[in-house]
């Protein structure tokens, strides 16, 4: 990887501005080896970092400064999505210092209060990412505060803090929560972040809609018949995450932040704007508006499952750090509603799991079938077809892997006969573009450093989207888990969500 972009050029014209001291809690953890510093690295790679910048690596482990910075040459080199120059490599850790300590710890701060003195050597520009557990961050900010360490908003030199999910565990604790990070900051300090937004296609989803006029005029209940959002994976408690992953589970991991973010995007009206707030503010009033279609009960808008074992794999009750008796779910699918004039009688199915049949997240939107059945209609595998009823159109938004938008229509199969064939029109990244598409982290980390809040989550936002959930939190005693085998779907009870509905799960 060449080092020349790192003065001028169109990457450079890019380049954060602001000299910055960013400080990583939980420096000797999975995520900054895996994802921050690499991140890190190819924006410096570009020219996207400012001139004076120093990455200070905050954990308890006993390393210094030459010991950290091979570990983080180690995973450059094996992370990043692109080639590797050792020039560039060495160039850019030299920025990187260490610094022993306990997050729980005033002497910690203070020690690291008394080192940011040398302001050449630390610019007066603060991030802070907490990449620690949810916590300890309460108390992470509150030492931050005491000793001197945060600036006030609005002022020069700027103090901002990057905050990993979960955001609370339900509504009450996500406003205790928010509660006490606003006594320490104000919201414009404060960047929650969620790595689907910084996915291309995710931040696609708004071009596509209000910039093109032939597809949103079509977007509201009077075309489409319901729209589905999955997040499917094949994994399942690899990497040590049982204990955590028992704690939360697939509701509070997954729908309450990533799945409802992408349900925002693809229905909330068009901001005035986009700037953050305008954006941000249509957001909320998507989620103040969304709630479980419940028809006679709960359980007709929720279904909750957890993987059993085969012969390829323990079942989840057997996985390191679960309770043998645990009643976390690993999938969940949710039938909402949407209570405005656009959205009205439109349902919107949620779904997310581990060991799943396939890794995939997509958002579909399925328009509703033409009035006249004019036409016979045939799906063909070779040269094998059978006619079959009209099929919807649907427009596919793929957020991984493969990431692009593709629409499905109808059109005349070759032929004399007058029949119809479903064909997909696409576009797709890997198609279009000869060139890697940027890691989430490495979008949402320049958006931290140049104060750009557009795809991070405000506290009201967070309350919203719990206030979502919270019907299922209380009543999770009439949700019991079924099992479902690994490598599936997920199990038939989730098929029940869609009655009324045209269609099924898209297990594609």
């Amino acid at each position: 990887m060449s080092s020349e972009n790192k003065s001028g050029g169109p990457m450079g014209e890019n380049r954060v501005n602001d000299p910055v001291t960013l400080v990583i809690f939980g420096a000797s953890g999975d995520l900054t080896h895996r994802k921050l510093i690499p991140a890190l690295f190819i924006a410096y790679a570009q020219g996207l970092l400012p001139e004076a910048f120093t990455i200070v690596g905050f954990a308890r482990r006993d390393y210094d400064d030459d010991i950290f910075r091979g570990m983080m040459i180690d995973s450059i080199k094996k992370f990043s999505r692109l080639p590797v120059d050792e020039e560039t490599v060495r160039s850019f850790v030299g920025h990187i210092r260490y610094h022993k300590g306990d997050i729980s710890s005033l002497d910690a701060y203070a020690e690291l209060k008394e080192k940011f003195k040398d302001v050449e050597a630390y610019p007066e520009n603060r991030l802070y990412y907490l990449s620690i557990i949810p916590s300890l961050f309460e108390s992470a900010v509150e030492s931050l505060k005491q000793s001197g360490l945060i600036s006030e908003a609005g002022s020069k030199p700027w103090t901002r803090v990057v905050i990993e999910k979960p955001f609370g565990k339900d509504l009450s604790s996500a406003r205790a929560w928010n509660t006490a990070l606003l006594r320490q900051l104000d919201e414009s300090q404060i960047y929650r972040i969620d790595h689907y937004l910084g996915k291309e296609t995710v931040q696609n989803i708004l071009s596509f809609r209000f910039a093109n006029a032939i597809f949103e005029p079509v977007f509201n209940r009077s075309y489409i018949d319901h729209i589905q959002i999955t997040a499917s994976e094949t994994v399942g408690m690899e990497s040590g995450r049982g204990g955590y992953y028992d704690e939360y589970g697939a509701i509070r991991d997954m729908v309450t932040n990533h799945l409802l973010q992408l349900l925002c995007l693809v229905t909330m009206e068009p901001p005035g704007d986009l700037s953050a707030e305008a954006i941000r503010n249509e957001k909320v009033k998507v989620l103040n508006a969304a709630k479980l279609d419940i028809r006679e009960t709960i359980s007709d808008a929720v279904c909750r499952g957890q993987y059993g074992g085969d012969t390829s794999g323990k079942s989840y009750l057997e996985e390191d750090r679960i309770d043998p008796d645990s009643q976390t779910e690993t999938f969940a699918a949710l039938r909402l509603k949407i209570d405005n004039w656009r959205w009205a009688g439109v349902p919107i199915f949620l779904r997310t799991g581990k060991r799943m049949a396939k890794k995939a997240t997509e958002i579909a939107v399925q328009f509703k079938v033409p009035p006249l059945q004019l036409f016979q209609h045939v799906e063909c595998e070779e040269d094998v077809c059978d006619i079959t009823g009209i099929k919807p159109n649907t427009l596919i938004f793929r957020i991984q892997p493969d990431e692009g938008i593709f629409l499905k229509v109808g059109t005349k199969r070759p032929g004399m006969r007058f029949v119809v064939e479903d064909v997909n029109m696409d576009f797709s990244y890997s198609g279009t573009w000869n060139k890697s598409l940027p890691e989430a982290y490495e979008r949402l980390l320049l958006d931290t450093l140049r104060g750009d809040s557009t795809l991070f989550t405000r506290s009201d936002e967070v309350e919203a989207e719990w206030s979502v959930v919270q019907p299922i939190l209380e009543n999770l005693d009439q949700l019991k888990a079924c099992a479902y085998p690994p490598n599936a779907w997920g199990m038939p009870e989730a098929d029940k969500l869609f009655q009324g509905a045209e269609g099924c799960w898209r297990n594609e």
